[in-house]
């Protein structure tokens, strides 16, 4: 393999829990809601899919199910969906997305830098390929990650989303390979799995919490 790409959320990030991202956001905002109320919001999010990165909605409202399926495909529909499921306080809408683009949400897999690293060591090209809204970027800085990213192909900057082959591809040619020469690895089997058509051999992992997942992406370095 001469380049790996990568999926972010769920497969070298996690985003934080619900009641963990709704608590920090009315701690900055000065708000209190008596723990039973706020674990009962947490739970309402949760159920309606509220969190990008999150858990997906148990139920998508019908007049809402286009919007949602095409969510990843500019930064305004990204953001429209998810305000669109929070909580009924237009303020509270706009600091929970803010929330859940700050490099403090997001938290890398244990294994995640020291599988760049090794890549970034062998010669190995990596690249991002992200079904998202907003740019990921200051995330993989803040984490001291970017020195090991070749390059990004986020959804919302070229207005496809996986499992569509133009964002593989996109990414391919930024690093100048083929992409039969290439290994995406991703925990969605239908967005990640998009890979394949162009080629590309396709290896899955898990999306569990950080703390249940110590060194699921260590296969890498034996594929590549």
């Amino acid at each position: 393999m001469a380049a790996v790409l990568f999926d972010f959320s769920g497969t070298l990030f996690r985003v934080e829990s619900t009641e963990s991202w709704l608590r920090a956001v009315l701690d900055e905002a000065g708000r209190d809601l008596p723990e039973p109320e706020l674990r009962e919001a947490a739970r309402a999010l949760e159920a309606a899919g509220a969190l990008p990165g999150g858990a997906a909605p148990l139920r998508v409202p019908e007049e809402a199910a286009g919007l949602w399926a095409r969510r990843d495909e500019s930064a305004e529909l990204h953001r429209a969906a998810y305000t669109g499921m929070s909580l009924p306080d237009p303020d509270l809408h706009e600091a929970l997305y803010a929330r859940h683009m700050s490099p403090a949400a997001w938290t890398p897999y244990p294994d995640a830098p020291k599988v760049l690293r090794a890549l970034r060591e062998r010669g190995v090209g990596v690249a991002v390929v992200s079904n998202i809204g907003w740019d990921l970027r200051p995330v993989f800085r803040a984490h001291g990650l970017d020195a090991f990213v070749d390059a990004y192909a986020l959804s919302y900057e070229h207005g496809v989303q996986k499992p569509d082959p133009r964002l593989f591809s996109a990414a391919c040619a930024a690093l100048g390979t083929d992409p039969r020469d290439v290994l995406m690895v991703g925990d969605s089997r239908e967005a990640d799995g998009g890979a394949a058509a162009l080629g590309c051999r396709v290896h899955f992992v898990d999306h569990l919490p950080v703390d249940d997942r110590p060194d699921a992406l260590l296969p890498v370095l034996g594929l590549v």
